[in-house]
């Protein structure tokens, strides 16, 4: 019971949240839900009919990897009727210093968070996490290009355009696929791990020349590096999937005015292996409370 005595507030989610849900409260956490349809395994946890009601008393508060809206609308609400908006009022509940998680913050969020005094944690910007959700994002990658590719990916030119957590686990599958993978990379020191890892590796000034040997391009860089002159460069029936944050680095605009087919995939973890995402958080968000939440008696 290694949380006994810390209230959490847990607002919306999808599977994965309700993975962490059981986390915590077989940790001992007091947890307030919000937006959570009755459970007969959760009696432990106390159900709130608004979000305000939620953050009473809370030494913590998670909110979705999915978000916010533009709005500030929780995006995705595990009974599937209720609407939680978070506010800067809201927000003011709280006492300066609480933890709040997220997958990722909008901008709004930040500032809300730093006016109100919280600790705003993204959780997809935690390396344990990310490097962990970086698995079945590359599953959901491969998924995506046998579904759309007339080819295998055994044997075919594969180029991953940044070289962070998730490009190191994606070109590493990819190349135990028996795929020809190029990395492109602005930081010497990831172009040299590629290279001892037997990849081919690429400064982000040759991306244009890379991808004319492509066949599927994969970005994971959350800026604007796939424009409409390295997508002219593409030979035809190449397939681009941006992994990267919305609006991802990639211009659609252009890639659809040339027929080249690019698709942005966000989420993956989500959407394809939620139980195993949610296991993810279940396994790392505890311990991440611990260190941010003083626990009595510790």
């Amino acid at each position: 019971m290694k949380l006994a005595g810390v209230t959490v507030a847990v607002l919306g989610g999808d599977q994965r949240e309700a993975e962490l849900v059981r986390a915590l409260l077989a940790e001992g956490a007091g947890v307030r839900l919000a937006a959570y349809p009755e459970r007969p395994d959760w009696q432990a946890a106390t159900r709130c009919d608004t979000l305000e009601e939620a953050l009473e008393g809370a030494r913590a508060v998670i909110a979705p990897m999915t978000g916010v809206d533009e709005a500030g609308f929780i995006r995705v609400v595990p009974d599937g009727k209720t609407r939680l908006r978070i506010t800067e009022v809201s927000l003011q509940l709280l006492p300066p210093g609480t933890p709040f998680l997220i997958g990722t913050a909008r901008p709004f969020l930040k500032e809300w968070c730093s006016r109100a005094g919280l600790r705003l944690i993204e959780m997809a910007e935690v390396d344990e996490i990310a490097i962990l959700n970086s698995i079945p994002t590359a599953e959901g990658v491969i998924y995506l290009a046998i579904g759309e590719l007339p080819i295998t990916l055994h044997g075919s030119r594969v180029v991953v355009v940044g070289f962070g957590r998730t490009g190191q686990t994606l070109a590493r599958v990819l190349d135990a696929l028996g795929a020809s993978t190029a990395v492109v990379a602005r930081d010497r020191a990831q172009r040299a791990r590629a290279y001892e890892m037997g990849l081919d590796p690429y400064p982000l000034e040759a991306l244009r020349e890379v991808v004319k040997g492509g066949q599927l391009v994969i970005n994971t860089v959350p800026a604007l590096v796939i424009t409409e002159e390295v997508l002219r460069a593409m030979p035809p029936g190449t397939l681009v999937i941006d992994i990267a944050s919305a609006p991802g680095g990639t211009d659609f605009s252009a890639a659809e005015r040339l027929g080249i087919p690019a698709i942005l995939a966000l989420g993956l973890p989500g959407k394809i292996a939620p139980r195993t995402a949610g296991q993810i958080l279940a396994r790392t968000v505890p311990e991440l409370l611990r260190e941010l939440v003083p626990v009595a008696g510790r």
